[in-house]
C-alpha cells in the first residue's frame, strides 16, 4: 500500500512528542510492505533540531515550507493518487486547511483517514466550540485512528459522526529503545522526561520527591527548582536509553486530559519499559491493560505516593519490576503488533 502521511516531523523530535509513536509505526509498517511518503512542514526551528541526520530508511521524507499555503498546496497535489491519505493531529500548521484539503484526495482508489495523537485535546476542543471547522470534517474521513483513549475516545469520536474509530495504541520499537549501561551523568533517584505544558507543570510540580530528581525536556528553564532537581533542557532521543536505565526509577506523568479520558500510554511509558526502567507512573483508568501494578510499573496518585514509592524501592526490586515490564511490553506491545491492528482496521473500513 502505498501511504502518503501528513505529519508533524518525522526526523525531528524537538517539541514533537509524537516523533517516536511516527517512527515506531511507520517502521513497523513499512516492515510489512507498505510505502510511506512523510510529508511535514519546516516549523518551530525542527528542522535545525533533527535528531534524524539522514532520513529513515522507511519512509521518504519531504519538507514543505511553514509559511505560505503554496508550499502545503503543492505536496497535497503531490500526495494525490496514494492508496491511503493519512492526516494527522498536531501538524502544527496548516492544521484547518489540511483536515478538509486530504478529503478532496478521495477517490475510487483513495482512502482518507485522521490519525489523532492527542484526541482528548482534540476532543475537548471540538465539544467545546460547536463552530470548530474540523467537526464537519469528522464525518468525512474513512476511518478516524487514535493513540490512545479506549472506549471512551471511540464513543466520542462515533457520537460526532465519525465512520469508524480504532485506538492503535503507543508501543516499544525494540531496535530504537532498550537497556544500555548506565552513564554516571545521568544518575538519579529518579528522572522526568518532558516538555513543560502547562497541565503538566501543575501536576510535576505536585511530584517532586525529596531525593536527587533529574528533569529532561524543553521549557522548564525559568521554573523555580530545588537545588535537588536537575534540568538537563532539551535530551535528544539518542540519550533516552541512557536516561532511562541511569536513574533507580523513571516518572511519567500524562497529560491531564489523556488522564481524564483514560486508556492512553504516553510514548514515555514504552520507552522507558522497553529499556528495562523501572516506571512510576499517575494513575489512570486502564493501566493494568498494559502494565500490572505493583509488579510491572509503580502507580502514585500524588508526590506523597511518588516519595513512598522511592522510599521502599531498592535496586534490586527497581531491576525486578523493570525486567517485569520489559518480558510484558515484548511480548504484547511492540509496533509490529500495532501494525497488524492498523491493517485490520483499514481491511474492516471497506
Amino acid at each position: 500500500m502505498n501511504i502518503a502521511f501528513f505529519g508533524s516531523s518525522l526526523v525531528s523530535a524537538y517539541w514533537n512528542g509524537a516523533a517516536t509513536y511516527y517512527r515506531g509505526i511507520l517502521r513497523a509498517l513499512h516492515e510489512r510492505g507498505h510505502r510511506v511518503t512523510f510529508y511535514e512542514p519546516d516549523a518551530y526551528d525542527r528542522q535545525k533540531n533533527r535528531d534524524l541526520a539522514e532520513d529513515p530508511p522507511y519512509a521518504r521524507v519531504v519538507v514543505y515550507p511553514g509559511e505560505g499555503e503554496a508550499g502545503v498546496r503543492s505536496v497535497l497535489a503531490n500526495a494525490r493518487g496514494a492508496d491511503l491519505v493519512v492526516k494527522a493531529s498536531g501538524v502544527g500548521v496548516f492544521d484547518e486547511l489540511l483536515e478538509s484539503a486530504v478529503l478532496e484526495l478521495r477517490g475510487p482508489g483513495t482512502r482518507v483517514a485522521f490519525w489523532d495523537v492527542d484526541a482528548p485535546a482534540t476532543l475537548d476542543r471540538v465539544q467545546n466550540d460547536p463552530k470548530d471547522a474540523f467537526r464537519a470534517c469528522i464525518p468525512s474521513y474513512d476511518i478516524v485512528l487514535t493513540y490512545g483513549g479506549g472506549a471512551p475516545v471511540v464513543e466520542a469520536y462515533e457520537a460526532l459522526g465519525a465512520r469508524r474509530c480504532v485506538p492503535i495504541y503507543n508501543a516499544l520499537d525494540p531496535s530504537t529503545h532498550h537497556p544500555v549501561p548506565v552513564e554516571e551523568r545521568l544518575r538519579a533517584d529518579l528522572s522526568f522526561l518532558g516538555n513543560r505544558l502547562p497541565d503538566r507543570e501543575a501536576r510535576v510540580a505536585e511530584l517532586q520527591p525529596g531525593r536527587s530528581f533529574l528533569l529532561g525536556g524543553s521549557g522548564w528553564g525559568d521554573m523555580p527548582m530545588p537545588p535537588n532537581v536537575r534540568w538537563l533542557g532539551h535530551v535528544p532521543t539518542g540519550d533516552h536509553n541512557a536516561l532511562n536505565c541511569s536513574a533507580l526509577a523513571v516518572l511519567n506523568i500524562a497529560r491531564e486530559s489523556m488522564a481524564r479520558y483514560g486508556f492512553s500510554p504516553a510514548t514515555r511509558v514504552f520507552e522507558a519499559t522497553g529499556a528495562g526502567a523501572c516506571l512510576i507512573t499517575d494513575a489512570w483508568v486502564g493501566l493494568e491493560e498494559f502494565l500490572e501494578p505493583g509488579e510491572e510499573v509503580l502507580v502514585a496518585r500524588d508526590g506523597a505516593e511518588v516519595a513512598a514509592h522511592l522510599a521502599d524501592l531498592t535496586p534490586e526490586r527497581a531491576r525486578r519490576i523493570g525486567d517485569a515490564s520489559r518480558k510484558r511490553v515484548l511480548a504484547h506491545h511492540t509496533y509490529t503488533q500495532r501494525a497488524r491492528l492498523f491493517e485490520e482496521a483499514l481491511a474492516q473500513c471497506g
